[in-house]
Parts: structure tokens; C-alpha cells; sequence
């Protein structure tokens, strides 16, 4: 695919509209031409709203932004990633971000954009290299999707290998929370982050609309902008539709509070800047009964890497799309076939580690294949399902002189089963996925250091089991319901858990694998009950996973001597018992506008509080599993009064002093954040602006999610202001 006339093209005209972005004043690199655009920016916004929208009467057809209803609300949809069958309660843990809510909270990645939703954090390997993390568990064991399909990157591989997906461009945003392998597999052990866009359009538009959003400032002095744009032709209920996006970002080092770092006192994140810019392209035929579709798109980033000062990565992702549904005629619920949605993508990323003096040290290189096959079945008496098919195939290759890993072939193939009772307040689902997995990998290559052996094929069968409850108990009160979910997983071992051998600049260890490993395997138990009723909210969620063969990387006791006198401690892949435990609790009150009208007429505020803990533990060694967030708790003030939404949070996160014995404690910290944002009217287009305040009180602050390696290098971002407009036409 890489050297197509079509992907050249795009590449070509994508870098010339970033050549061009950039040079204008508002993506000036120095700080003061900055500055000023920030200024003007928040002038201009502010301007335009005073003269086009009356202070208590929000334009027609504008979004309400972030308010205490619209982010709460959007938070609470049914979400298709773990609900295929589209059950109006759902067993399993999740949450749903998109329009103002999502606006508001996008960072640079899409680990700080998802990072303190409950029982969410993020890895954060710096700036630019954030990985989601749920419920204590990261890397293959959280399943990376876009639009349901398989994103293929080395981001599982290393802490340092960036996500290829910017949040700029994304609709919406659903994370499923503990188990998802029965739909996805087994590298869905922890949970599952979906990001959704309309790439592949999936409704009629006629004419054309779209949105263009810009962004300034922040602890990283960021110039960021998107647009978006979606059109189409309709002839009745049948036509053509077309997408097109294009985002582009570029930063400096990120600003933090004064602190020591190996190169002494600083206030700021050494070698962290990053430039990125994406684009795409897809188009559809919508008919009366479906769609089919196809798209094109392509992600660029480059930026820097802290633990080394004098390292680049250049990193690009091509991705080719297809996707179709076809559904039964309206009203004929007894057909046997309901519907069928298919899509095949096919992927190509190349990441490439550029050396201080210009040299490509290593370069990762993978190709992935992805299909999946749903097809849902009419009703069985009082059961209904569907079954399918998933098939997913990579190839990857590490080259130079620090490769870790040798080059390898993973496929995967799997057959899955979902089945629902629906009999009045209680709803039963049951399911099953078998899978086949190959990993055949390369040996040493012909006159090259002998370091990964002989040629290798390993095989194995994976199987999942789920069953899951929900109950309404409006006996008791009204909007008061119950959840439960059971499920066993199996998960294969990846390539590098068996096959790594050698230097992890990344983690300043060296990594063994091991050949046999063999599935890890894990029961979990996920308890939940809500009482949800005019605004109010309160969740409950408790879990409890037990591995009995947990793949863990844990230091051995070894070191190993370095050229310089300097020695590296040795990390093995090994299978031990662990357990996971934990909670989530938030709450949601919607203030009675009774209580407002003397105050503050047509005001609507909210109040909400959030907790969230977990607790893992090696059963073999007695020590905590690594990386883990400590007990987390935040309370949120948000207020809107016409076209005007401000919102106050006081994020407050413990100790964590369960470490390994080889890592140290991470103290906690409170932060303060504030924004502001107001609909307006440009013209006939919607428009909100917004201003965000962050660490207002520019606390030092570091994540305990973080490796040891780069976390003293990396604090969180200090105190900083970033200004926005997004315009809709």
C-alpha cells in the first residue's frame, strides 16, 4: 500500500496545507506572536457573542455546551461497543464522551483526554505518548478500535511508541470498562476504547456541513486546528455521501512547575516538542436498508522522546476502510436475519527513532489486516443475538541495531456468540468467542549477533465466556437498577512477551521473554447498582478480577554490565497469580431551579463528586502490581445561565505508596481546573468558544502511572491557559 499513487497524493497535499498552516500568525513559534493570537483570539470570541446572541436566550438549534445536562447526559447513552443487541441498560461499566462534553475535556492524546474518567487513567510517557489505562491494567490487555476496527501501532509495545489518532477529529469517544474479549478478545482483558468518527458516512446529508475548530496555548504553547467537512446528494431514501478531515498540531517543550531533573533545575519537559498532521477521506451509498462505504486516511506525528534528549520519532500510519450494514424492512421483526454489518481495514504504520546526529537507529514497521463479520438474528421466542466472525492478521518487523524483538506473523481467527432474554425488568445475556491463534516468528538473521534463536511457531486456542444480569426495581424506587457480570477470559501472549531480547532504551531495562508462556487466564466479577431519576445520578461499581496466569514483566535481581562501567537491570515476562480489585462512584445533583430563581433566574447548576480505587497484587511475591493509580477523587461544580457554561473541578489523587521493590512511592497532589465557554451565533453557523484554566495553582505534581524511567523526567503540565473556538455550518 505504502508508494500508492492515491496515498502519495494525499501525503503530498496534507504536508503542503501543514506548510501553510503553520506560517500563518496564529501557528508563529514564537511565544509572543503566541501570546498575542491567544489574546486576540479570546477577543475576538468574545466580541462576537456579545454582538450576535442575546445574554439569556442560546441561539436556535445551538448545542448546549458542556452544561451540567449535556455532559451528564452524554455520559449516560447506551453505547454500541459492548451492546450490540442496543439493550437500554447495559451490565458492563461504561462511559460515552462526544459534542461540547468531548470538546472540552480533548487534550494532545487520548490518554490525557481520557484520563479520570472513573477507573480510567493514562500511562503517560511524557507529553506525546499516552495510553489509556483501565482499572489498573494497560498495554495489550486494553483493546485500541477505531470505529470498531483494529488501530494498528506499536503503542502496546513501549511506552514511548505514540497512538496514531488524534482526539481533534473524533465525534465520540465509548470505553468499555473490564472485560470485553467475548466481542473483541482477549487483548480486551481490561476493557475497550472506541474512538468514532464519519469517516465512513452511515447517514444521508444533503448539501454540505461541517466544522472547523482552532485551539492556542496550554502547558505545551500548542497551536492546534481541524476541519471537518461532510456532504452528499439524496434521491429519496438512497444517495451519495462524502467526508473529508484535516488536523494538524504543533508544540513546544511542556511547561511545569520548577523542578530537579537529571539536568538540574528546569521548568520544562526536556525534548518533548511534537508536530502531527492527519487527513482523510471516505465516501458512502446510503440506501433504505444500509450503507457501504470506504475510506482513506493518514496520521503523522513527530516528536520527541524525554528519556532520551537527543532522540526524534518520525512515525506514520496509512489506513484504507471499508464498512456496510444492511438491515431488515422496517416493521418486520420477525425476520429471521435483522442484520448484517461487516468491515475490512487494512493498515500500514511505519516509526522510525531518529538519532541526535541524523541516523535512524531503529524502525518498527507493521502491516495489519482486520475483518468482522456481525450478523443479528430475529427473535427466538423471548431471545434474541447475533453471531460473528472476526479475522485479523499483522506483520511486524523491528530493524537495527537496538531491536529488541525479532520480525514475526500474528493471525488471528475467531467465532463469537451473543444471546439476549429480555423478560421485563430483568434482561439475561450470555455469550461465548473461541479463538485461533499463530505467532510465527523469525529467528537470528544470517551473520547478525545471535540473539532471539531459532525460527518459532507458536499456537494457541483461547476461548471466552461471559453471563450477564440486569434488573429495574421500580418496586423499590423509581429508576433504581442492578447489574452483574461474570466472565472468563483467556488471552494469548504476544510476540514480544515471548520473543524480547535485549536493550529497552525506553524503560532503561533489559527485556527477556519467554518461549513458554502459555494463555493468561483470568474470572472476573463486575457488581454494579444505579439509582438515576430527573438529572440525579448516583453509580456504583465494584470488581474483582483473579488471574491464575497473569504475564507480568518483573525485575529478576540481575544486572547487566554496559559498555562505560554502567550496568542495566534485568526485567523477565513471566506468568504468575494475581488478583485486581476495586471501585467507582460518582454522583450527580442537579441543583432545583426553584432553589435558583431568586439568585439567578433560568440558572441550572450541578453538582457532582467522583471516587475511584484499585488494588492489584503478584499472589506469587506478595508485592503490588506496577503502575497502578492510587485512590482518586474529584468534585465538580458546573453552572449554565442561557448561552453561558462554566465548570470548576478539584481533582484530588492519594499517595501511592503500594509499589514494587524496585520502583518508589508517588506522592499525591490536589489540582485545580476551571473553564468557561459560551454559544453564539457566526453568521447562520453555531459557534462555541471556550477558555480552559489548568493547575491554577501550579502544583508539582507526578503520575504514578507512569515508568520509573520517566516519571522524575515528566511532572504533569503546570499552570496554563488554552483558548478555543469551534464554528458548526
Amino acid at each position: 500500500m505504502r508508494g500508492s499513487t492515491l496515498f502519495a497524493a494525499l501525503s503530498d497535499a496534507l504536508k503542503a496545507a501543514t506548510e501553510i498552516f503553520m506560517q500563518t500568525t496564529l501557528f508563529a513559534r514564537r511565544p509572543l506572536a503566541v501570546g498575542a493570537s491567544l489574546l486576540c483570539l479570546s477577543f475576538a470570541g468574545l466580541m462576537a457573542i456579545s454582538v450576535q446572541a442575546e445574554p439569556n436566550n442560546p441561539p436556535p438549534g445551538a448545542l448546549s455546551a458542556s452544561s451540567s445536562g449535556a455532559s451528564a447526559e452524554k455520559l449516560d447513552r447506551v453505547v454500541l461497543t459492548g451492546n450490540p443487541l442496543q439493550h437500554e441498560e447495559q451490565a458492563q461499566a461504561v462511559d460515552v464522551l462526544e459534542g461540547d462534553a468531548l470538546i472540552l475535556r480533548r487534550a494532545s492524546t487520548l490518554g490525557e483526554t481520557l484520563d479520570g474518567l472513573p477507573g480510567v487513567a493514562s500511562s503517560y510517557f511524557g507529553p506525546n505518548s499516552n495510553r489509556p489505562t483501565i482499572r489498573g491494567l494497560d498495554g495489550d490487555r486494553i483493546r485500541m478500535l477505531s470505529n470498531s476496527g483494529a488501530s494498528v501501532d506499536a503503542s502496546s509495545l513501549s511506552f514511548d511508541h505514540a497512538i496514531p489518532i488524534d482526539p481533534l477529529v473524533i465525534d465520540r469517544v465509548e470505553v468499555l470498562r473490564g472485560a470485553g474479549a467475548l466481542l473483541y478478545g482477549g487483548n480486551a482483558i481490561g476493557g475497550v476504547v472506541n474512538t468514532l468518527d464519519n469517516r465512513i458516512p452511515r447517514k444521508l446529508v444533503q448539501g454540505v456541513g461541517g466544522a472547523a475548530e482552532f485551539r492556542l496555548g496550554g502547558a505545551a504553547n500548542e497551536r492546534n486546528g481541524a476541519l471537518v467537512l461532510d456532504g452528499g446528494s439524496a434521491q429519496g431514501q438512497s444517495g451519495w455521501a462524502w467526508h473529508a478531515d484535516f488536523a494538524a498540531r504543533s508544540a513546544g517543550d511542556q511547561a511545569t512547575p520548577s523542578f530537579t531533573s537529571v539536568d538540574g533545575l528546569t521548568d520544562h519537559v526536556r525534548n518533548s516538542a511534537a508536530n502531527s498532521h492527519g487527513g482523510a477521506l471516505g465516501g458512502s451509498y446510503v440506501f433504505a436498508h444500509g450503507y457501504v462505504g470506504v475510506s482513506l486516511d493518514d496520521y503523522r506525528n513527530d516528536y520527541g522522546v524525554t528519556v532520551e534528549p537527543d532522540v526524534k520519532i518520525n512515525m506514520q500510519r496509512q489506513r484504507v476502510a471499508t464498512a456496510g450494514e444492511w438491515r431488515a424492512q422496517a416493521g418486520d421483526g420477525q425476520a429471521l436475519l435483522q442484520r448484517v454489518t461487516w468491515q475490512l481495514s487494512r493498515s500500514d504504520y511505519e516509526h522510525k527513532e531518529i538519532e541526535g546526529s541524523g541516523a535512524v537507529g531503529t524502525m518498527f514497521k507493521s502491516t495489519g489486516t482486520d475483518l468482522r463479520v456481525e450478523a443479528q438474528h430475529g427473535p427466538l421466542g423471548p431471545v434474541h443475538g447475533l453471531v460473528g466472525v472476526q479475522w485479523d492478521q499483522s506483520n511486524f518487523s523491528a530493524l537495527g541495531a537496538e531491536a529488541l524483538v525479532p520480525s514475526s506473523r500474528t493471525e488471528n481467527g475467531a467465532l463469537f456468540v451473543l444471546e439476549e432474554l429480555d423478560a421485563g425488568p430483568l434482561a439475561l445475556s450470555v455469550g461465548a468467542r473461541a479463538e485461533s491463534v499463530r505467532i510465527d516468528a523469525d529467528g537470528d538473521a544470517a551473520g547478525v549477533e545471535a540473539k532471539f534463536g531459532a525460527p518459532l511457531l507458536s499456537k494457541y486456542q483461547p476461548h471466552s465466556f461471559s453471563l450477564s444480569a440486569s434488573y429495574q426495581l421500580p418496586e423499590v424506587a423509581q429508576g433504581l437498577s442492578l447489574s452483574a457480570n461474570l466472565n472468563s477470559t483467556e488471552r494469548a501472549p504476544m510476540f514480544y512477551e515471548l520473543h524480547a531480547n535485549g536493550v529497552h532504551v525506553a524503560s532503561g531495562a533489559y527485556e527477556r521473554g519467554d518461549i513458554n508462556l502459555g494463555l493468561e487466564k483470568a474470572n472476573g466479577l463486575d457488581f454494579g447498582v444505579q439509582w438515576k431519576a430527573s438529572g440525579n445520578l448516583l453509580r456504583l461499581n465494584v470488581y474483582r478480577t483473579k488471574f491464575s496466569s497473569y504475564i507480568a514483566l518483573a525485575a529478576t535481581g540481575e544486572q547487566l554490565p554496559q559498555d562505560g562501567g554502567s550496568t542495566l537491570p534485568v526485567y523477565a515476562f513471566k506468568s504468575v497469580p494475581a488478583l485486581l480489585q476495586g471501585f467507582e462512584l460518582e454522583g450527580r445533583w442537579s441543583v432545583p431551579a426553584t432553589q435558583l430563581a431568586a439568585v439567578a433566574p433560568g440558572a441550572l447548576l450541578t453538582l457532582s463528586a467522583q471516587l475511584d480505587g484499585v488494588r492489584g497484587t503478584n499472589e506469587a511475591s506478595g508485592e503490588p502490581l506496577p503502575r497502578l493509580a492510587p485512590l482518586r477523587a474529584s468534585f465538580t461544580v458546573e453552572a449554565q445561565q442561557g448561552p453561558w457554561s462554566g465548570r470548576v473541578e478539584w481533582h484530588l489523587v492519594a499517595r501511592q505508596d503500594r509499589v514494587p521493590a524496585l520502583d518508589t512511592p508517588t506522592a499525591g497532589y490536589g489540582m485545580l481546573k476551571a473553564s468557561i465557554a459560551r454559544q453564539f451565533m457566526l453568521g447562520q453557523s453555531d459557534a462555541l468558544w471556550y477558555l480552559k484554566l489548568d493547575n491554577l495553582t501550579n502544583r508539582l505534581a507526578y503520575s504514578a502511572t507512569s515508568v520509573p524511567t520517566i516519571r522524575d523526567l515528566s511532572p504533569l503540565p503546570g499552570r496554563s491557559l488554552h483558548a478555543g473556538i469551534q464554528i458548526r455550518f
